[in-house]
Order: C-alpha cells, then sequence, then structure tokens
C-alpha cells in the first residue's frame, strides 16, 4: 500500500538546463542532473518529456530513458542534449535513485517559456550558466 511506503525526501539533488555554447545562428544547451549530496547516488534512472501546446496543437515528445549505475558525491551527469524548440513546452523529468536500500523519486518540471536568460543562474559543480530545479 502507498501509505506504508517511507516518504523519503529528495534533497541536494537538482536537475539543470546549461547553455554550453551559442554561434550566431544557434545555441547548444544539455540536461544535467547535479548531485549535491554528501554521499553518492546508486541505480539512477531518469525519463524525459516534453507536452504542452505549440501553435493550438497538442504536441508531445518521445519519452527518454537514461540510466547511471552511480553518480558520486558532489558530481554532476550528462543526461541529454535539449533543443531550443521545445522550451515553449513543460519539460519533465522523473528522477529515481537508491541510496542504500531506500528509493527516492521526485518529478522534475520546467514550465514552457522557464528556460530563458533572465531566469540563469551560475549552475554549481557544472559552473555553466543555466536554469536550475531542486537542490
Amino acid at each position: 500500500m502507498k501509505k506504508d511506503l517511507p516518504e523519503n525526501i529528495v534533497e541536494d539533488i537538482a536537475i539543470a538546463v546549461a547553455l554550453e555554447g551559442e554561434g550566431p545562428e544557434f545555441k547548444t544547451w544539455y540536461v544535467y542532473l547535479i548531485n549535491l549530496k554528501n554521499e553518492p547516488i546508486e541505480n539512477v534512472l531518469i525519463t524525459s518529456k516534453g507536452y504542452g501546446e505549440k501553435d493550438g496543437e497538442q504536441v508531445k515528445t518521445s519519452t527518454l530513458r537514461h540510466m547511471f549505475p552511480l553518480v558520486e558525491a558532489g558530481t554532476y551527469k550528462l543526461i541529454e542534449p535539449i533543443d531550443e524548440q521545445t522550451f515553449g513546452l513543460t519539460n519533465e523529468y522523473w528522477l529515481s535513485y537508491y541510496i542504500g536500500r531506500e528509493i527516492f523519486d521526485k518529478k522534475f518540471i520546467f514550465l514552457p517559456e522557464s528556460i530563458v536568460e533572465s531566469n540563469f543562474i551560475k549552475l554549481p559543480v557544472v559552473n555553466k550558466p543555466g536554469v536550475m530545479i531542486g537542490k
């Protein structure tokens, strides 16, 4: 039963969209998982998808799955590149991981038009400009 499961709170973990580089006609963006904990996380599974409305039509992107056996404390992992054309959609990242025998999970949601320069910070650990959810 769901009520019997422990409420493991996800803390010191973030998903970030970073601006990697730009030219006169393009920008390159990547999505990262950042482990700000003082301990590693294991068996990390992330599913990503985009959805919403574009030009009056309902749009859904493919669902992608990513797996990392281990993410060391104070490090990051590249999840995937992201196309700027999806920034008008809701971009969802569902993260599950283990610490020892305990499982943790959380949805990280970038709302439409939230990945904009006015929301940029210097991302911890990654040390690039971008937008981050969590900590």
